[in-house]
């Protein structure tokens, strides 16, 4: 199958998805009733009855393969050579960082962004190593949808995407921007090296959700409904990501978020 196939499956995938979330949005509670009315709106989540649909769909893909798998990439690769990996992976996002951190207005951290490239590349061995953080230069993330916030951009409704999870219409544009204009995958898609852009996005995804198998199996396993927990869980970290970029060094980021960085196809 050609790229110009997929890329064709690839929006007709999304138009479908638009389509059965504007189906299935949720009926607001009656204006006689602002109790409820004040929870709906809390909630943010006019989408729910799609959104738990697709929630339901990532999680069955979750429990039959993408846990299994990283069950044992953690039996098969030791810890050592697992934080070597996360390491490289977080180093190939150092200009997203930076580029946002710019666009963010904090140059500040922009600076110990490009810092950090520097030793981890050099010293770290193109990034496999974080040699930055015990020398006093912690990381951080910055990303396109906490920029679209800093700019006053507001967040819409929650909204779940498949494969990708958590989310809201700010945050998954953002994310679809980054994959495109993403400098490694541009280099790649453009070199006909499809298949090292795809391979990063295997090991990416793979990577992520070791890290948070324990976290989810004790969420899923102690959360009367695991849907609202996880949409709570991201919305209050998403918060204190969007207020760590507003006013960076005040806020402690809770829980890692739950994403896959997606590849750009060209």
């Amino acid at each position: 199958m050609s790229l110009k196939a997929l890329q064709e499956i690839g929006v007709r995938v999304i138009l479908a998805v638009a389509a059965v979330l504007l189906a299935g949005c949720a009926t607001p509670p009656p204006d006689d009733d602002p109790e409820a009315k004040a929870e709906f709106e809390q909630i943010n989540d006019p989408l729910e009855p799609a959104n738990r649909a697709i929630f339901e769909f990532n999680d069955t893909l979750d429990t039959y393969f993408l846990r299994p798998v990283a069950q044992g990439y953690r039996s098969v690769v030791p810890k050592f050579g697992r934080d070597r990996i996360a390491d490289f992976l977080d180093n190939l996002q150092t200009p997203l960082y930076f580029a946002n951190d710019l666009m963010q207005g904090n140059v500040s951290l922009a600076g110990v962004t490009v810092e950090r490239f520097m030793l981890n590349t050099t010293f770290g061995v193109a990034g496999i190593m974080d040699v930055a953080t015990p020398l006093g230069i912690p990381g951080h993330k910055s990303d396109l949808g906490q920029t679209f916030a800093v700019w006053g951009i507001g967040e819409g409704p929650y909204l779940v995407l498949p494969l990708m999870g958590p989310s809201n219409p700010r945050d998954a544009v953002g994310l679809g921007v980054e994959a495109v204009v993403d400098p490694l995958d541009y280099y790649l898609a453009n070199n006909r090296m499809n298949w090292v852009l795809w391979t990063r996005f295997g090991i990416s995804g793979i990577s992520q959700r070791e890290a948070y198998l324990d976290a989810l199996d004790d969420i899923k396993r102690t959360s009367l409904d695991y849907y609202s927990a996880m949409r709570s869980l991201y919305r209050q970290r998403r918060s204190a990501q969007i207020n760590e970029a507003e006013n960076p060094g005040t806020t402690t980021v809770p829980t890692p978020d739950i994403h896959i960085d997606i590849p750009k196809i060209k």
